[in-house]
Formats: structure tokens, sequence, C-alpha cells
């Protein structure tokens, strides 16, 4: 089993990887496709977007492929829009290969999960799940600091494309080598797996993870533009920071866990948002210098990954019996949040410029703790609407007649 959840990791840290790594490359993929770095970020939101509206649609299309089958084309069309961003030098057409990739990577991610769950025990499905997430943590730690630093000491961003391609490939022959046979899951309609989203308290819970990510996104997009002052424009610099920021972010998820146990996840969503919008507030200040920006990062990486964890666990505390479902539209709001992100920072540009994009994005940040509290609101007074009812069905049920 554990052989077989590394490949799912190993999977993970791919569609991680590429999720991440273009914003470090973002500068030197404008320069040369020739458009300014506020349209150039629309290479994120393709492929964000894709891979957020296209999960619960390839989950429900591919429901009947065979496991493995499924990976193995979902990285085969992964890799080939990776390919053809690497070397294709037409804006327009390298937009519509990063939507390419995110349909790949949309159709690997939710399978991911559920086959991790499908290998385990009912006693260590919890960490099987864990495990294969790690990949999306390490992606951040590893790999996008890696593919950043690739393209800075080659002079050439399609390295960095290059790189990501060859992770697929690697991940796909994991796949063919590694992976065992996998039960196909039971079919679910497309309408049942978007049923929650009618329900409010849900919608809220969703709402805080967009407006969050939205904002926590704002300034990664354009993260080289934003802490140009402190990384003096160079590359490997901005690496390292990437990977301070994707330590952190792996801290920050797995304390998480620990801390929504010990003091419930209402008291950690809010602290991580109040803490992150403070740090971001004060990103125009603490980027111009290289120990006050790794610290931000540092609080950014804790704070935002340990939203994640709670926002899952609100989630599922609030519709228990929708738990599948509900994992695969939390991913959505993150990568729906991830792809307007770039669009609000190059609006945040042409206002404000990259180094107060901190300011622009611990706007959306504190509309999230809004949403939050509003959530939780709704939350509550579903649960004392409930207790009422049942109190005041058990006043009116009858009382049996005691037997002779």
């Amino acid at each position: 089993m554990y052989r077989s959840l590394a490949v799912l990791a190993a999977a993970m840290f791919a569609i991680g990887t590429d999720s991440f790594v273009i914003a470090g490359i973002l500068p030197d993929a404008a320069d040369s496709l020739d458009v300014p770095v506020g349209t150039a970020g629309r290479l994120l939101t393709a492929y964000a977007l894709t891979y957020a509206v296209f999960g619960p649609v390839m989950a429900t299309v591919t429901a009947r492929l065979p496991r493995r089958t499924l990976f193995l084309v979902g990285f085969a069309i992964f890799t080939a829009g990776n390919l053809v961003t690497a070397f294709v030098p037409v804006f327009a057409v390298a937009l519509v290969s990063r939507a390419v990739a995110g349909l790949g990577g949309a159709m690997i991610t939710p399978a991911a999960v559920a086959a991790a769950a499908a290998l385990a025990p009912p006693e260590r499905r919890g960490r099987a799940i864990a495990t294969v997430m790690t990949g999306l943590s390490a992606s951040t730690a590893l790999g996008a600091p890696i593919g950043t630093a690739l393209g800075s000491l080659t002079g050439d961003w399609r390295a960095t494309m290059c790189f990501v391609s060859a992770l697929g490939v690697s991940a796909a022959l994991g796949v063919v080598l590694l992976l065992p046979a996998i039960p196909t899951p039971p079919a679910v309609p497309l309408r049942t797996r978007v049923a929650p989203l009618a329900d409010r308290r849900i919608g809220l819970v969703l709402l805080t993870t967009l407006l969050a990510y939205t904002g926590l996104y704002t300034v990664y997009s354009f993260i080289g533009g934003s802490l140009d002052r402190a990384t003096g424009g160079s590359g490997t610099t901005l690496a390292a920071l990437l990977f301070v920021w994707g330590l952190a972010a792996t801290a920050g998820t797995l304390a998480s866990g620990t801390l929504i146990d010990r003091f419930g996840d209402r008291r950690v969503i809010n602290t991580s948002i109040t803490v992150a919008a403070i740090d971001f507030a004060l990103l125009p200040w603490t980027s111009a210098h290289l120990p006050s920006t790794v610290a931000a990062l540092l609080v950014w990486g804790v704070c935002g990954w340990g939203l994640l964890a709670p926002q899952t666990h609100r989630l599922i505390t609030a519709m228990p019996t929708a738990a599948p479902l509900l994992t695969g539209l939390a991913s959505a709001a993150v990568y729906i949040g991830v792809s307007a992100a770039p669009l609000v920072g190059q609006a945040g540009m042409a206002w404000f410029g990259a180094h107060w994009l901190g300011a622009v994005g611990a706007a959306f940040i504190a509309l999230g703790l809004v949403a939050a509290e509003a959530a939780h609101a709704a939350i509550s007074r579903r649960g004392t609407d409930e207790a009422s009812d049942e109190v005041s069905g058990a006043r009116t049920r009858p009382v049996p007649s005691p037997t002779r």
C-alpha cells in the first residue's frame, strides 16, 4: 500500500508544481511571449480556472474508466499541455496549452485522493489521504523553487516547463510500474456532486476560501515583481524565498490538524485569516528588505496553508453525509480563488504598482473573515434549529401506554 501511496503522492507533486511554478518565472515568460507581466498572469488563470471548473466534470465523465487508464490519459494531456507551452512562442497558444495542462490535472487529482481512500483499510484511510496530499504541500517547498531556480540558472523559462513535463512523465511511469489495479468507484452524477452548493452554510464556507485565496495569491501571482526589492531581481534568491515559503506552508498544513482538535475550527480559521491579513497589509514595507521578507513569507506560508484543513473540517462538520463531495468542492474553491488572483493583481499593479499588491490582497483576506463569521453563524443557527426541532418532536410525541 505504501508504495502505491508514494506513486499517488508523486502525481500530486507534479500537479502542484505546475500550479505554483509559473509565478516564479512570470517576468521572463512575459518578455519571451512579448506581453506585459499583468497579461502574462493569465497563464496562471487559464490553468487554475480549468482545474477548478473541470474537476467535478471530469470526475463524472471519467467515472467508468479504470483508474490506471485514467491516470495515464490525464498525465498524457498534462504533459502535452506543458510541452506546447514550452515550445510554441505565441501567447494565445500558450494560454490554451495552460488550460489543457489544467484539464489533465483536473482528471488526476480527485482520482488520486479517491484511490488513496480505496487502497487503505478504514482505520488508516485518513492517513492515506494525508500522505497523498503531502505531495501537494511538497510541491510548494521543493517543486516550485526548483523550477524557478532552473529557469534562472539556464536563463530560459521554458526549461522550467520542460522540468514540469518531466515530472509528469516520471509520475506516469510510476503508475505503469508500481500502481496496482484499483477498484473503479461508483459513478456519481454531476448534479449530485454540486448539490451541496445549494446549502447556505456550504456556500459561505466556500466563499471564505475563495476570498482568502484570491487575496493570498494576488501577491503570489506576481511575486517576482512584488519582492524585487528584496531579491535584487535575482531568480536564485527568489527560488530560495519560495523554498522558505514552501517549508512554512508544509509546517502550517501539518500543525493545523492538531490545532483544530485542541481549539476548534473557528478559532484556527479566524486567527489564520486575521494574522494573514495583517501580514499582507504590511508587505509594502516588509518586502523592501530581505530579512523582513523572510519573516513575512514564514507567516504567509503558515497561515495561508494552515487555513485549508480547518475549512475542510468546517465543511464536513456542517454536512457529514456529503464529505467526499465537499472535499472536491473545497479544492475547486481554492483554485477559483487562485485563478481570480492574477486578474485582481493585474488591476492592482495598474492602479497602485506591484509593491502594493499586499494591501490589495489584505482587503480580500479581510472579506474572507467576514464570510467566515457569516458561515459560523449559519452553521450555529442550523444546529440550534435542529436541536429545537428535536425537543419539539419529543414534546409532541405520544407517550406509549404502559403494558399491563
